[in-house]
């Protein structure tokens, strides 16, 4: 056994053993399948950062996949750090090129990766799933709903780098927050991290391929609609804090086809919102999240 005060090593923890990128790419990297490459390495600061200085040097391809084993400089939205122990969750990042679907439509992409994690991992883990607009993954744990998921996307190239950070094997004493959560505590039946990853890879790139089908229409490709029927963000009310140090403060009625939370304020005003941090205040789960 390893001696507790042992410096980090890849089997320093039984319990989180390394991924085999070996294994993955023999299972994901096919002629006819959406991923072309996949690297895992050891630790990095952010596979984001990696992926879209790669994509803006015209280094990679649509299909380019960057798994890290950890991450020390992981990043959310609105400029939050994201960290877990080595081989605690998965971390990884995608590039993909929708090539001639209009770019205004590509803000659905991290949306789109948001649907498929969570499709993937109920299946995989056997856990139930919902998100919060815009892309965070919840799983409830002991009655509350916990952020178990981050989702990222930014342009970069000729496409959108998308990354996801989920929090697989952390034990309570290892959460980042008392809001945070993990599929073990979320009682998954598996935290196979490769299991996991394969499964959240082929259910991303279904859901690419119908959305690409549909030349981006969200409505057309299901996708508007199985994100709204995953939303846990929907029938609740919740504040909206806006860029620029303002809040708005409504029922989430909708996700309109620009993929933009729409509020029912005291009003009675429709106000689309398209960028913010989302707070649920009180609704069909309850409590503030």
């Amino acid at each position: 056994m390893t001696p507790p005060d042992a410096p980090h090593n890849r089997w320093s923890d039984l319990d989180r053993p390394p991924l085999n990128g070996t294994a993955l790419r023999r299972g994901l990297l096919r002629p006819d399948a959406l991923w072309t490459s996949l690297e895992v390495v050891e630790s990095t600061g952010s596979t984001n950062t990696d992926l879209a200085g790669r994509a803006r040097d015209g280094a990679v391809g649509e299909g380019t996949v960057l798994v890290a084993e950890e991450q020390t400089a992981g990043r959310g939205r609105l400029e939050r750090t994201w960290t877990a122990p080595p081989r605690s969750g998965l971390f990884f990042s995608v590039y993909l090129e929708p090539g001639d679907i209009p770019v205004e439509r590509w803000g659905w992409v991290p949306l789109l990766a948001g649907v498929a994690a969570a499709t993937g991992l109920a299946k995989s883990a056997g856990v139930d799933m919902s998100l919060k607009w815009p892309n965070d993954l919840l799983v409830s744990v002991a009655g509350e709903e916990r952020k178990t998921g981050g989702i990222l996307g930014e342009f970069a190239g000729d496409g959108i780098v998308v990354g996801l950070g989920i929090n697989v094997s952390l034990r309570a004493d290892e959460l980042p927050a008392p809001t945070a959560g993990s599929l073990a505590l979320a009682g998954a039946v598996s935290t196979d991290r490769e299991t996991l990853l394969r499964a959240v890879l082929r259910s991303l790139e279904d859901w690419y391929g119908r959305w690409k089908a549909a030349d981006g229409d969200a409505a057309a490709s299901g996708l508007q609609a199985a994100y709204a029927a995953g939303c846990a963000t929907l029938d609740r009310t919740v504040r909206a804090e806006l860029p620029g140090g303002t809040s708005l403060v409504g029922e989430a009625v909708a996700i309109d086809g620009d993929g933009r939370l729409v509020l029912s304020t005291e009003d009675g005003l429709q106000q689309p919102v398209s960028a913010g941090d989302i707070v649920h205040l009180r609704g069909a789960a309850g409590g503030l999240t």
